[in-house]
């Protein structure tokens, strides 16, 4: 963060110093939410949550070298007070990065892959120079500020991620951090229960290309037609990616191998060059052809972008992490969050990475589906049982749509429908400990699991599990 007094910020705000606070103090950063991270120099922000209260914390943080507390009401160490702890961050956070003239900011959004493609893009924007970019998934109305307020005189780039749970929230967070860039990935069908349809979605997504400024960049999906139709939203200059040949940035000659890991040729206006990606997954090669095309819309020479896709691995955690154990049995964890989308590009990875190895999948219940939930769950349940699994752990007290897709796939396969994998063991776990368990019971070396589900079900914890003590 760029140093600011204690009056700054106040003025910022539109927050009152308490009588303990010197004006004068220097906030240098790191501005936390959570007081066991305070330092000296920084500012904790207290927030009211459902299960604690920061205020309750503020003491703690000054303890540890803050310099004040952001707070809704007093508290017994230096604070700015404000009317609203949110909207002062997001107020810190614009003022701070109206300040950083030499800093390009670039946004990402979409249904899925976000987070990935930010962690690719990240990596080949550090090559220009000092990056800042979210930690995990810091894509909301706090993360988002939170990662802006990261950045300094020194930074180069600004590389955000931003989420959408309703319309008009891109347009929210890209007030904070203008975009000069922004890149839209896909428009599919996660939290089409609180949107309603795709073409909601796309409305919500587009306001990323909306917020562009004329001298801008927008970096669209070629091969998605929602997000295509968002050219026609901007007054940007528009950059295509994807595997049509329409696509200025584009893959060609895309093969796996048994890892499940893609290579391809990556074509741009000015040349070519071989990338073989680390990242598990046909669907990875999407996700570095976008962070591809908005690194050359920065300047860098496709040698190097090739260089740096090819030397990617994850940075995020539970997304696509791929452990071998000492038995011989490989665990993919992939149990960030799901939606049908990302379901199927995750059961393709384990078709490649598998390939005539056994296979198994512990699933949960696609969340934020509204009306569509069952129907949608059920297709995943019938993805899986077309998968060629050996057996399907299914776990939650949501389970059942899933179950049931999977067991009618199977009946019809036994009955002399198309194939569906009828020998594939269906079972119901009460909770991720009991999942583990039973997934557990199944294996036997040389064999491949896949975790995945909605983030609530937090299936990481079977990864975990598996890949844990006793050499699991």
């Amino acid at each position: 963060m760029i140093p600011l007094p204690l009056a700054r910020i106040a003025e910022i705000t539109s927050g009152a110093l308490t009588g303990t606070a010197d004006p004068r103090a220097v906030v240098r950063g790191p501005v936390v939410i959570d007081s066991r991270a305070a330092e000296p120099g920084s500012l904790f922000v207290a927030f009211k949550g459902d299960r604690a209260d920061g205020h309750d914390f503020a003491a703690q943080a000054v303890a540890a070298g803050a310099v004040a507390v952001l707070a809704e009401r007093p508290v017994d160490v230096p604070a700015v007070i404000v009317a609203d702890t949110t909207a002062a961050l997001a107020a810190l956070a614009t003022a701070v990065c109206a300040e950083l003239p030499q800093a390009t900011v670039v946004g990402v959004t979409g249904s899925s892959g976000k987070t990935s493609t930010k962690d690719l893009l990240a990596r080949l924007t550090a090559r220009i120079g000092p990056t800042v970019a979210p930690v995990g998934s810091f894509n909301n109305e706090i993360g988002h500020p939170l990662t802006v307020l990261r950045a300094d005189e020194t930074t180069r780039c600004l590389v955000l991620e931003l989420s959408a749970r309703d319309v008009g929230h891109i347009a929210y967070l890209a007030r904070i951090a203008p975009p000069r860039i922004g890149v839209v990935l896909n428009v599919g069908t996660a939290h089409l229960g609180v949107f309603g349809s795709r073409e909601a979605i796309a409305q919500a997504k587009g306001e990323l290309v909306e917020a562009l400024p004329a001298d801008g960049v927008a970096v669209l999906n070629a091969d998605d037609p929602l997000v295509a139709a968002m050219a026609g939203r901007t007054r940007a200059r528009v950059t295509w990616y994807g595997r049509s040949a329409r696509a200025d940035v584009r893959a060609e000659d895309v093969a796996v191998d048994e890892r499940g890991r893609a290579a391809f040729t990556l074509r741009t206006p000015s040349g070519t060059a071989p990338v073989a990606l680390r990242l598990y997954g046909e669907h990875a090669v999407d996700n570095a052809l976008a962070a591809a095309a908005a690194a050359y819309e920065l300047g860098l020479p496709v040698a190097v972008i090739a260089q740096e896709l090819s030397e990617a691995e994850p940075r995020s955690r539970w997304r696509m992490e791929v452990t071998d154990r000492a038995d011989g049995v490989t665990v993919i964890n992939d149990a960030y969050n799901a939606n049908p989308d990302s379901m199927r590009a995750a059961f393709r990875a384990l078709d490649a990475l598998a390939g005539t190895r056994r296979r198994f999948a512990v699933v949960a219940s696609l969340a934020e589906l509204g009306e569509h939930s069952d129907a949608l769950n059920e297709d995943v349940g019938r993805l899986a049982a077309g998968a060629g699994l050996a057996g399907l752990v299914v776990v939650g007290e949501d389970a059942g749509p899933i179950l049931a897709g999977a067991r009618a796939a199977l009946a019809e396969a036994a009955s002399g429908a198309p194939p569906g994998g009828p020998g594939t063991r269906v079972v119901h776990a009460a909770d991720t400990e009991q999942a583990a368990a039973l997934v557990e019971e199944m294996l036997t070396p040389g064999d491949v699991v896949l975790v995945k589900g909605s983030r609530a079900a937090g299936l990481e914890r079977v990864a975990h599990a598996l890949v844990g003590g006793d050499g699991r």
